[in-house]
């Protein structure tokens, strides 16, 4: 499967994941949050590994009709400018969400 669709599918599944967890549960839900961001940060690395510097054009473009009947597509490409703010996402979501451990302890999901 294409990178891009993983950075947007993987943090679904893990959202998945954790609804299914029960609420008296916080460090299970804790570190599966932190487990399916650390998994998104390295898919991001190995985006930005593969990522061509030099080429000023949109890079790992997908593209698949959704919902052809209404011209809908779904459609995703990454340049320079939004590599470096997927990349920041990614490496400041586990950084939040290991600062916030110790903060809250109510409605951890």
């Amino acid at each position: 499967m294409p990178l891009l669709s993983l950075l947007v599918l993987v943090p679904l599944a893990g959202l998945a994941i954790i609804t299914m967890v029960g609420r008296d549960r916080e460090a299970l839900i804790q570190r599966l949050a932190l487990a399916t961001s650390l998994v998104v940060f390295g898919l991001t690395l190995l985006l930005w590994a593969r990522f061509d510097g030099a080429s000023a054009d949109f890079q790992f473009v997908e593209r698949y009709a959704w919902i052809p009947s209404f011209g809908i597509d779904y459609f995703v490409g990454v340049d320079g400018i939004s590599l470096f703010l997927v990349v920041l996402t990614a490496f400041l979501t586990p950084l939040a969400l290991l600062s916030s451990w110790g903060s809250i302890h109510s409605r951890v999901k």
